[in-house]
């Protein structure tokens, strides 16, 4: 029986470098202006690849590993502007299910339901997610983090008791920074935990090819007017350390 191969995405660098600097056996292979990693996590057979932003490079790349690399699963893991009021910089969500927030083709279907799939909200799979989320809340313990990541570099972000939540993500190709664009979505879809530009895109690949699909975000914002300053500086020193310790932990 051949063995599986797992697709493990990024939509920038940082999302993925330390995953890719974990990797045994690795060979690399660039198809389409994008890097390949091949190799093994653990026990586990491999390819790690950023997509670049947004939904249509992240729909592209999706593709190639499903095509060109044969992969039986993707696991996309990166970073999210945070919508809910509960959700804090630090967190991690878990999708249970993502939605395009700017889909619409109104009024010839229900606003934001993707043409012909007649489908709205895609599903993860619920058994990768179940494992992952165990796997965050360990990682997210006092003991395990501050072991992981300086006091220093928590306390500038603020993030004391970090939390994992299993809900709803939004994905649209869009950047949130001003608190109109983050009420506009809370009132559209109250259910919302977090906002990206990928995770859906993604999921409704695997959801046509009919492969399970996991999108793990961590929140480096709250999606306002301080986005873009707590954005670039959180992808380089913290959220690379989630993505490594998430992924070396699941296959270990």
């Amino acid at each position: 029986m051949e063995e599986q191969i797992i697709g493990i995405m990024g939509a920038i660098p940082q999302e993925v470098d330390g995953i890719i600097a974990i990797l045994e056996e690795k060979t690399a292979i660039t198809i389409g202006n994008r890097t390949y990693y091949q190799g093994r996590l653990g026990k586990q057979n491999v390819v790690v690849v950023y997509s670049r932003i947004g939904k249509v490079a992240a729909s592209a790349t999706a593709s190639a590993l499903l095509l060109r690399f044969n992969v039986s699963e993707i696991i996309f893991i990166g970073v999210a502007g945070g919508i809910a009021p509960h959700i804090e910089v630090g967190d991690v969500v878990v999708a249970r299910d993502l939605i395009q927030y700017d889909m619409d083709v109104s009024p010839l279907r229900p606003k934001y339901e993707i043409p012909l799939l007649q489908k709205t909200y895609f599903e993860t799979n619920t058994t990768r997610s179940t494992q992952v989320i165990q796997q965050i809340e360990r990682f997210l313990s006092p003991e395990v983090l501050c072991a992981k990541i300086s006091a220093d570099e928590l306390d500038k972000f603020a993030i004391k008791q970090p939390k994992v939540y299993f809900g709803t993500i939004a994905s649209g190709d869009q950047f949130f920074s001003t608190d109109q664009q983050k009420e506009n979505l809370q009132q559209a879809l109250p259910q919302v935990l977090c906002v990206e530009m990928e995770g859906a895109a993604v999921a409704q690949i695997c959801y046509e090819y009919n492969i399970p699909c996991s999108v793990i975000r961590t929140i480096s914002d709250k999606a306002n007017q301080e986005a873009s300053f707590s954005f670039e500086s959180f992808v380089q020193q913290i959220s690379q350390v989630y993505g490594q310790e998430i992924m070396e932990q699941l296959f270990q």
